[in-house]
């Protein structure tokens, strides 16, 4: 619609060309036709510059509205920033606290489930008294110890809690004076394997590799100090043909030496996967540590087959810890280290135990694919090593822990080490105090017939385990109370695998 000032100027600008061109035939004696084109002249010149100027004026209001327009978006724009930025901070604040809630209940959980824990392990303590001071059992024969089942097999399908609300066996008496006779049973492979010449024990080796007569035990390492069992490692054991167990520190060598361990390596690793899918059946954060030999590693064709059966087990990557020596990490060759950076780029962790010294190299370490490292309990606190190494034991943990290295204490057999060890940070422990090794019955396989926590820790070698304490290694006279009270003790903390 045209505005009324638009309307105004137009009859002003006809006035004007009309009185313009009156006055020129009236004054000036000018022709009609003439005053006629002077007024429309005038009248034309009028209406262009009214046009322009419009156009100017529109223009600056125009340009004026855009400005404040774009000041307008600009403070829009920082104010969405502004809000933006809040709303991140209320998340952050909130899942701050959700974590640090879930971590909290995630530790009273713990704790009381250690609580619970305690006081079954006080209960069957106190059962195990009551039924020594109610009256006495006849010994048992070594004959038929040698059938009897082991005291609680390892079952990977039952959760720890499921096993622990089980009521436990009311015959007890009866295995409880078999400790010595199997602890006796346990001493004899090992004699039997120093008594045979090395024909004789490569024979033995060969038959039980044909026969499938490597047997596995499981031995938990735990957090410290919740003792939630965090992963296993499988530690070998070999049945000779009167199904005598025989340690892995008395057949190693020879199996190196005479090209076999190979195929035991091959052996284990395929049962430490299965054992590794039944377990995730129920937990999938668990994790098991099998050990390989470095012969394994540094032979073409033995590593070639380890190599498909890893690959084709790709998945269990995060989960499947390949243990190593320290010895073998500081004699690496070409081939070893080669074949090593092929595990490392499938995804496979690394742990390093054997451990002598604690002069250790971290960021190469890490390089390698290390994740942990295992040091017996026995190294980290003892006061020579604050001279003779090249950090602290104490600050070794941190150390590690800034490269991405866990520290994991091995050997582990008394409460007072569990208190210096936390005071070194030390987060992941292993040993008899938590658990022995226990035998194993995955499924195609045979177990062990009957294996106490003593016996397990008699033949345990230097396949990835700790060598026998010198508890154990005692008279028969002496090793009865000693027996009843480890077999009583690490039953109930047992039950966590």
């Amino acid at each position: 619609m045209i505005r009324i000032s638009t309307i105004f100027i137009a009859i002003c600008m006809v006035l004007v060309a009309a009185s313009l061109g009156l006055v020129l035939y009236a004054v000036a004696g000018i022709s009609g036709t003439e005053s006629a084109i002077v007024a429309l002249t005038a009248l034309t010149f009028l209406i262009l510059y009214n046009a322009v100027s419009m156009r100017l004026r529109d223009r600056s209001d125009v340009g004026g509205q855009i400005a404040d327009l774009s000041r307008g978006t600009a403070d829009l724009a920082r104010q969405v920033a502004e809000f933006g930025r809040r709303l991140a901070a209320i998340e952050g604040r909130v899942a701050s606290s959700n974590s640090t809630n879930s971590d909290r209940v995630q530790s009273v959980i713990g704790e009381i489930n250690e609580l619970g824990g305690l006081v079954r392990q006080l209960a069957t303590t106190v059962s195990t008294h009551e039924d020594l001071l109610a009256g006495a059992a006849p010994a048992p024969t070594p004959a038929p110890v040698a059938r009897i089942e082991p005291e609680a097999p390892l079952d990977l399908v039952a959760t720890f809690e499921e096993r622990v609300a089980a009521p436990p066996p009311l015959p007890a008496p009866p295995p409880r004076p078999a400790a010595p006779v199997i602890q006796t049973q346990a001493a004899n492979p090992v004699q039997v394997a120093n008594g045979r010449n090395q024909p004789q024990m490569v024979a033995t080796l060969r038959n039980a590799i044909d026969e499938n007569r490597i047997d596995i035990f499981l031995q938990p390492m735990v957090t410290l100090p919740q003792r939630k069992v965090r992963f296993y490692e499988a530690v070998t054991r070999l049945r000779d043909e009167r199904d005598q167990l025989i340690a892995a520190e008395e057949f190693i060598s020879i199996a190196e030496a005479s090209g076999l361990i190979g195929r035991i390596d091959n052996m284990v690793m395929l049962r430490c996967v299965q054992v590794l899918r039944r377990l995730m059946v129920r937990n999938k954060d668990v994790g098991v540590f099998c050990n390989v030999a470095a012969s394994t590693l540094g032979n073409s064709t033995s590593f070639a087959q380890c190599l498909d059966f890893l690959e084709a087990n790709r998945a269990l990557a995060p989960s499947l810890v390949l243990e190593f020596k320290q010895s073998t990490f500081r004699n690496l060759g070409p081939a070893e280290t080669e074949n090593l950076a092929a595990l490392a780029q499938r995804g496979f962790r690394f742990s390093m135990d054997h451990v002598t010294d604690l002069r250790i190299e971290p960021r190469e370490l890490a390089d390698r694919g290390v994740r942990f490292i295992k040091v017996p309990a026995s190294l980290l606190l003892d006061p020579r090593q604050a001279s003779t190494s090249d950090i602290h034991p104490s600050d070794l943990s941190d150390l590690l822990g800034r490269f991405g290295i866990d520290l994991i204490a091995e050997r582990i057999e008394g409460e007072r080490a569990v208190v210096d060890l936390l005071d070194y940070d030390v987060r992941f422990g292993q040993g008899f105090l938590f658990a022995p090794p226990r035998p194993l019955r995955p499924e195609g396989a045979s177990a062990t017939g009957g294996a106490s926590p003593n016996q397990a820790q008699d033949i345990q070698g230097s396949n990835g385990s700790a060598p026998p304490s010198q508890g154990t290694t005692s008279g028969a006279t002496s090793a009865v109370p000693s027996a009843q009270r480890v077999s009583t003790g690490n039953a109930a903390l047992a039950r966590r695998i």
